[in-house]
């Protein structure tokens, strides 16, 4: 078994079994009345969990009306709140991991995640891999990671999550897109195209799948400069994998589609369409949405999504836009169960996809307004200036 599959024990057995049963579940997309009713008796422990243990979320809840029609109240934390407060619900010697959510510079969420927190949101990680067939013990990979290579220090979100995906198959070897240059504890990072052009021509002579994680705008800065250089088309080995996280904020006017993206993954390095998958998730909130074969982000069995009026914040209908309203009981170290984040999404019905997963799915459409706010995906692109 891999051992982010392993059991892992709420705090207190006690006053959250509800949670433990949850986060238990097996099937990352099982739904139904009874996954409903375990969810909602989840949400009310683990918002009196946090009523108990947050004097901030304490006064939250108790302002906060039940809404017609819920079986949980979802009191509204939108995640620009982390980037200016630290708000704890456990003892700070129980906090076993921090991370951030930007670069060097900017304002950063801080979030603090006790044992049970982390390895939760590990372990769902893990059973949509497991889900996938992509847990490989038996397999040796080589590595290209469009993330920050590790320095002293660094904790940025981001950065964690690459290097832990990287334990669902053995690494023959390891590369990092943007390279630790020194300077500071976090380190300095540049952009290296020609490094990751070179490590892909290697990988295509050797046996090993090659697992690509992280930004994707990186990627696809490689694939121009290849194309650029005239390197012909690559064919990656069989079981090669595609797995993208983060966004184009800073390179906005230089963003294309994800169909053309795919499309050139396919063309110039041979990994076909249904191993290439994008992600959604933010340091705030750590469920993983991972898209199906059909490249949609459904919501699996931990959480509930809805879409919230810009104006109103009242939830609003399938396939309108609004802000996105992520919620889960898993976290006991954050009273960050219910974030309100600043991406402009949509939702569908689970049966509008096809793929044959009933959960709900959504479209992230960008970020809303304009923000001093920075997120791990703009510190990067700010390395691409001058040199894309």
């Amino acid at each position: 078994m891999n051992p982010h599959l392993a059991p892992v024990g709420v705090p207190d057995p006690a006053l959250l079994p509800h949670v433990q049963r949850l986060c238990d579940l097996t099937d990352p997309y099982a739904s139904g009345p009874a996954e409903d009713e375990l969810f909602a008796a989840a949400m009310a422990e683990i918002n009196a969990w946090h009523t108990e243990r947050s004097p901030f979320f304490g006064s939250l809840y108790a302002s906060t009306p039940a809404a017609e029609g819920e079986s949980y109240r979802t009191p509204l934390v939108h995640a620009n709140f982390f980037k200016r407060h630290e708000v704890l619900s456990v003892p700070r010697e129980d906090v076993e991991l921090h991370l951030t959510s930007s670069g060097t510079t900017g304002q950063k969420s801080q979030m603090f995640f006790d044992h049970w927190t982390i390895r939760s949101a590990q372990r769902m990680v893990a059973r949509i891999f497991e889900r996938n067939g992509w847990i490989t013990p038996e397999q040796e990979v080589n590595y290209l990671l469009y993330s920050y290579e590790p320095a002293p220090s660094l904790n940025l979100g981001t950065a964690f999550t690459d290097n832990y995906l990287c334990d669902f198959a053995p690494a023959r070897s390891v590369e990092y897109a943007l390279r630790n240059t020194g300077g500071g504890a976090g380190g300095d990072h540049e952009f290296d195209p020609f490094g990751c052009i070179a490590a892909l021509r290697r990988f295509e002579r050797d046996d090993a799948p090659v697992r690509i994680l992280g930004f994707p705008a990186f990627l696809w800065f490689t694939l121009e400069r290849m194309r650029a250089m005239g390197v012909p088309p690559l064919r990656l080995p069989e079981g090669s994998l595609v797995v993208l996280g983060g966004g184009w904020k800073g390179h906005a006017d230089r963003q294309i589609g994800k169909e053309e993206l795919y499309a050139r993954v396919t063309e110039q390095l041979g990994v076909p369409g249904e191993r290439i998958r994008d992600t959604f998730g933010s340091v705030e909130h750590c469920i993983p949405y991972i898209e199906c074969e059909r490249h949609r982000l459904h919501a699996p069995v931990w959480s509930r999504v809805t879409i919230r009026s810009t104006r109103t914040l009242e939830p609003l209908p399938y396939g309108e836009r609004g802000y996105l309203h992520l919620v889960s009981p898993y976290i006991t170290s954050v009273p960050a169960q219910s974030v309100v984040m600043g991406d402009l999404a949509s939702l569908q019905p689970g049966d509008a996809c096809g793929c044959g997963l009933q959960t709900p799915w959504f479209t992230v459409h960008g970020r809303a307004g304009v923000s001093r706010n920075r997120s791990c995906a703009v510190a990067a692109a700010e390395l691409m200036k001058g040199m894309a």
